[in-house]
């Protein structure tokens, strides 16, 4: 595999902390080279109006002493002058001025067809001896044409900018390393999180249980929302493999039973010839339970599907079309076992998930038809923007000592787990009402038992 290439790439795979680090660095290198240069440029400005205030007040009265004849007069402390010709012959110089021209023949030039010169003489930086800024004038004395030249030694300016130099650099090198190091401390303290966050997370993966990460309660900024957020999904993890090995558990203790006795019946169809009618009922036998089988798998997949994803989608249902389907498949069932089933629904829509209510309610109608007696009757109204389902019998009502446990999955009144049912239909209806966002209760009535689901519609 090819390594992409560049400064971006080898940026990018150097650790968070450091390139924090280099980029604080890199910015505070910018901003302090560019405070310090300002700073030089000021004082280096205000040094250099100086040094040509001196230098031109001392070139005035050059020139006047020039055009007048007499003596040349002191200048600033350091300073000498030298009175040239056209031809660059040295006329008159002071004592530090020395007979050698300090002009050059072009500079020499210039000044005599009148320009002003302006000069330095020696750098700043590597630090040179008998450092000048000279400046020469075209002078007439007498009908001849003279050239004034006035010199000033910079060794002060020089030297006042050197220091500020040495101590521009010392600041900006001293303040460099301290916000490096505080910019390397407030990374450390900012990632540490993220850090026990990825240990935690480590551990999980190696198979911890129930590990949270320590959040603290008491802040609100990326990090902590950060660790909220992992806690929540670490919740969800948790919450779905307790789903899954509940699924499992459940699925393999209740689908022992009817698969045993799909087994037993073939053992003893197989164990000796079976006149017709024999393996009629044999079959008869084997298909129930079959149906058993897939009416269990339908739930535990129904109760799953809800339990995993907790979404539903809501939608305008005429109430009256929603109980009248859900109702129609046990009318047949009723009429065989002589009962009446009845219902009593309200002319107006609700906004629930009709998929996973039908089914609900088919749930309840087909309990109150095995397990109670008389009369079943359903009824649905629509009160304050909430839907109200009832459904009630006239049998023995429900065991108290069942009742805190009625929505539990796999809960039968009956001890025997060989009854009618797989103990998944309340469970069901319960995870429905959830599901939308209301609740399911049980209770017994003076003549019966009851169910209610109340819904937000």
């Amino acid at each position: 595999m090819t390594l992409p290439r560049g400064p971006r790439a080898w940026f990018g795979r150097l650790p968070v902390v450091t390139r924090l680090v280099l980029a604080v660095a890199v910015t505070m290198s910018l901003v302090l080279t560019g405070a310090a240069g300002l700073v030089y440029w000021r004082v280096r400005t205000a040094l250099d109006q100086q040094l040509h205030d001196d230098l031109a007040a001392y070139q005035h009265s050059l020139d006047r002493a020039v055009r007048a004849g007499t003596a040349l007069p002191p200048g600033p402390s350091g300073s000498f002058c030298q009175v040239l010709d056209v031809r660059g012959h040295v006329l008159t110089s002071s004592d530090a001025g020395g007979r050698r021209p300090l002009l050059t023949a072009a500079e020499l030039d210039s000044a005599t067809h009148g320009h002003r010169v302006r000069r330095d003489v020696g750098s700043l930086l590597p630090i040179t001896p008998d450092t000048l800024r000279l400046q020469a004038e075209r002078v007439t004395a007498g009908g001849k044409t003279r050239v004034v030249v006035a010199a000033v030694r910079r060794g002060h300016r020089d030297e006042a900018l050197r220091e500020l130099l040495a101590q521009l650099a010392l600041a900006s090198g001293l303040t460099l390393i301290a916000a490096s190091y505080v910019g390397y401390r407030t990374a450390r303290a900012a990632l540490r999180p993220v850090e026990r966050y990825r240990t935690a997370a480590a551990a999980l993966a190696d198979g911890g249980q129930d590990l949270r990460l320590d959040v603290p309660a008491d802040r609100d900024d990326e990090i902590t929302r950060l660790g909220h957020t992992l806690n929540r999904m670490l919740d969800r993890l948790e919450a779905s493999a307790v789903r899954e090995r509940q699924f499992l558990a459940d699925a393999s203790h209740e689908l022992r039973t009817p698969l045993s006795l799909l087994r037993a019946e073939v053992d003893v169809a197989l164990h000796r010839p079976r006149s017709a009618g024999e393996l009629t009922e044999t079959l008869r036998s084997v298909d129930a339970e079959v149906q058993r089988l897939i009416d269990l798998s339908n739930a535990l997949l129904g109760l799953e599907e809800l339990g995993s994803t907790g979404h539903i989608t809501r939608a305008p249902v005429r109430l009256a079309d929603l109980v009248e389907t859900a109702v129609a498949p046990h009318l047949r069932t009723a009429e065989r076992a002589g009962r009446t089933l009845t219902s009593d629904a309200a002319d107006t829509t609700a906004d629930v998930d009709a998929r996973w209510l039908r089914p609900a309610v088919g749930n309840l109608v087909d309990n109150a038809l095995r397990h109670g007696h008389g009369t079943v009757h359903l009824t649905a109204a629509v009160r304050g923007a909430r839907l109200r389902l009832r459904v009630t019998d006239e049998g023995p009502g429900f065991q108290p000592a069942f009742l805190p446990r009625a929505f539990d999955r796999f809960a039968r009144a009956e001890a025997s787990r060989t009854s009618a049912g797989s103990g998944l239909g309340l469970a069901f209806v319960h995870a429905v009402a959830a599901a939308h966002g209301g609740s399911a209760r049980v209770e017994n009535t003076g003549s019966g038992a009851a169910v209610t689901l109340d819904l937000p519609c």
